[in-house]
């Protein structure tokens, strides 16, 4: 047999027996919108300026721009290309597994990626079937990212998470979502080693606490630094600067050129 007919062979099929869409009640299928269950997650929201600043301060260039909120909804079956497969295998991997319904809270389909919305109670769990199922196979955790989309929106602080898999050479991304008031996720390094620095500059930049970390300290700013630089809320100047004991000072203050 050819290795590509071999591969394709071992391959599950989309729709098979025990795929999602066979189960009673959609199997861990995210609830419809609008739903009783259902909370869709917030990632967008609009611009007013690069760095929010009003008035004529900001020296950046950035002042004049306007952006809509964008904030991808929830996909429809069916996603397209091996989307399809990926979910049903892994909302049977975690039927199996015994996880509640809601575990996914919705699936997005956008600019080519599908990304898994999830809960933090079940993080680990969910990385762990997607390791280990032979379905799946997402043996490595490429990147862990952090994002703060301001005050202004619920659930400001999500944590993301680019999975691929080397068997299968594909990719996707789950996605947690957090307040700001209480901004705790499970480590992942239990599962993807190579978690470890991404999870702790993402702890640095946006105050995320990864509860379960083998050491979860600053890596870019100095260990007793005050705050996360990479917050929405973060001062944007007036930072003492230790070599020169100068301050920089913020957008708003700067020097206007016209």
């Amino acid at each position: 047999m050819a290795l590509a007919d071999k591969d394709s062979a071992q391959r599950p099929v989309t729709g098979a027996p025990g795929s999602s869409a066979e189960r009673p009640g959609g199997g861990l299928e995210p609830a419809t919108p609008g739903g009783a269950a259902h909370r869709a997650p917030v990632s967008g929201r609009a611009r007013k300026g690069m760095f929010g600043v009003r008035g004529t301060g900001d020296t950046s260039g950035y002042g004049g721009l306007r952006l809509p909120a964008y904030v991808p909804t929830a996909a429809e079956r069916p996603y397209g290309g091996w989307f399809d497969e990926v979910a049903d295998n892994l909302f049977a991997a975690l039927h199996d597994r015994g996880l509640p319904a809601d575990t996914v809270q919705q699936v997005t389909v956008d600019r080519g990626e599908i990304t898994f919305y999830v809960r933090r109670e079940h993080l680990v769990e969910i990385c762990r079937a997607l390791r280990d199922d032979p379905a799946l196979r997402f043996e490595l955790c490429s990147s862990v990212s952090g994002v703060d989309y301001g005050p202004e929106v619920p659930q400001r602080l999500h944590s993301v998470y680019h999975l691929t898999s080397m068997t299968y050479r594909r990719r996707i991304r789950l996605e947690v979502a957090v307040d700001v008031d209480d901004p705790h996720v499970p480590s992942v390094v239990s599962v993807y080693p190579t978690a470890d620095f991404q999870e702790r500059e993402a702890w640095d930049m946006f105050g995320i606490v990864y509860d379960g970390h083998p050491a979860l300290t600053r890596i870019l700013m100095p260990d007793d630094w005050d705050g996360h630089p990479q917050r929405k809320d973060y001062p944007l100047g007036g930072i003492p600067v230790e070599y020169k004991g100068a301050e920089i000072p913020p957008p708003d203050q700067r020097r206007a050129y016209s």
